[in-house]
């Protein structure tokens, strides 16, 4: 396996891989591209439904990516997180990034934090299955919620 590569061998969307393994990897790092990669799930899931019209893909996909929800994913999927996920929810949650959104509070950006950085590390290690999972079960999780 080449230098920095995941711990599983799925491969990566693209060729280029981390400078180190995703376990050395920085949680602020991981959260970055976490992003993207959550990004990319929401819009696929928003696409998925019968409205495609811009305005109202762009209204279904900040249900999802906004701190505050994904503050929430993280709550609602946390319980059946490994230990080794947790730590890399705890490392993402306690990074120092000197920058809050302006419709958030402290404690969601932290927590968003926390889950772009879990998104990452699964990313990152080839844990896509793993992944995958646990994003539409957060979907799942997330849309049920607010039903009630």
């Amino acid at each position: 396996m080449a230098a920095g590569a995941g711990d599983d061998s799925a491969p990566l969307w693209f060729p280029e891989l981390p400078s180190k393994p995703a376990r050395l990897l920085p949680p602020l790092a991981l959260a970055y591209i976490g992003d993207a990669v959550f990004e990319v799930a929401v819009r696929q899931h928003v696409i998925a439904r019968p409205n495609l019209r811009p305005h109202n893909l762009h209204v279904q996909a900040t249900k999802f990516v906004s701190a505050k929800a994904q503050s929430r994913i993280l709550g609602l999927i946390e319980p059946q997180l490994t230990e080794q996920e947790q730590d890399v929810v705890r490392q993402g949650r306690n990074a120092k990034s000197g920058t809050i959104p302006k419709n958030a509070n402290v404690l969601e950006y932290r927590h968003a934090t926390a889950f772009e950085s879990l998104i990452g590390y699964l990313y990152y290690t080839g844990a896509h299955d793993r992944l995958r999972g646990l994003i539409l079960q957060g979907f799942e999780l997330l849309e049920h919620d607010k039903e009630k």
